[in-house]
């Protein structure tokens, strides 16, 4: 049965603090999901303020907020400049991506988010896509198994998780939760095993969505969609993604790399607002152990930036 609560907005007061919300703006939510912080950001909202709520999963759409001032849009994130300008918007005053996986994926057993409910791997957003999780475990060596294991896991053990579903899928293919969860236990640590388990879906998820490559579409998107003065915020759960948040906020590009002027300058078109990271208040973590790895990173575009279109 599915949780009545489709997510709970982590780090919510922060998050629209953050944003600078004007009453005429034109903000985009683009994990519109359960609609939490959304409907924050249409509350500080006036009569000519306009807001997009954006999801690659359809499921979210039943969340769609009744005001003339929301728009709904189904898509990946990736693709935000195009959606924009297809609902005639050139620029934008604020972006708001929480990258956290919504209850509502971990609770629901046939979507295959979670080690503690036994359904088919799948683990796709959006179920358009052909690409879940059991292509990956079927399809991908050992060596780019191990690799995902590893940089998207965060698991020590990579080498034998992958080499252990390699030898298991000869057998025949690999196609429930449970099953995964049999192949993995032996090579993972019995104190932390909840966590470990936990590491080895996160980072079937994020191969099967392509969150990072997403993820630094969106940041290069970002800089042409905001107006100069606009704020980006995005809130992160893995270490990966914050580095890469952190990185672009500092420097202006997904690489991180640090550019200068004729004059030695930084040159960088963002303002870095909280240098800083923001992380969840003790209180929050207990009303919701799910905020506790949640980093909120926001940036202001400059005033004198310009991008070509």
């Amino acid at each position: 049965m599915n949780s009545p609560v489709y997510h709970i907005p982590a780090l919510l007061s922060e998050t629209i603090n953050g944003l600078n919300i004007r009453e005429d703006g034109i903000y985009v939510d683009v994990t519109f999901g359960g609609g939490g912080h959304s409907r924050a950001i249409m509350s500080k909202l006036g009569k000519h303020g306009r807001l997009l709520g954006m999801d690659q999963d359809l499921d979210s759409r039943a969340n769609a907020l009744d005001d003339s001032r929301f728009t709904f849009v189904h898509g990946n994130f990736s693709f935000l400049k195009n959606f924009v300008r297809y609902y005639g918007i050139e620029q934008v005053d604020g972006i708001l991506a929480d990258l956290g996986v919504s209850f509502h994926h971990f609770d629901d057993k046939d979507r295959g988010f979670s080690f503690r409910q036994d359904s088919d791997l799948d683990m796709r957003m959006n179920r358009n896509s052909s690409h879940d999780a059991r292509t990956v475990l079927s399809s991908y060596s050992a060596e780019d198994l191990s690799n995902i294991f590893y940089l998207y896991g965060e698991l020590k053990q990579s080498r034998r998780i992958a080499n252990a579903i390699v030898n298991a899928r000869s057998a025949g293919e690999i196609t429930t939760t449970f099953q995964l969860v049999d192949i993995v236990k032996p090579h993972i640590s019995r104190v932390h095993e909840k966590k470990e388990l936990a590491q080895v879906f996160q980072a079937l998820r994020i191969e099967v969505n392509h969150e990072l490559d997403a993820l630094k579409s969106l940041l290069s998107q970002s800089l042409e969609i905001l107006k100069p003065g606009g704020r980006l915020v995005v809130i992160t759960y893995h270490s990966l993604e914050d580095r890469i948040v952190k990185n672009f906020m500092r420097s202006g590009n997904v690489e991180g790399k640090i550019e200068k002027d004729f004059y030695g300058r930084v040159s960088n078109p963002w303002t870095v607002v909280n240098n800083k990271v923001i992380t969840a208040s003790e209180s929050e973590v207990e009303s919701n152990p799910r905020s506790r790895s949640a980093k909120l990173r926001i940036a202001e575009k400059k005033q004198e930036v310009t991008t070509s279109k």
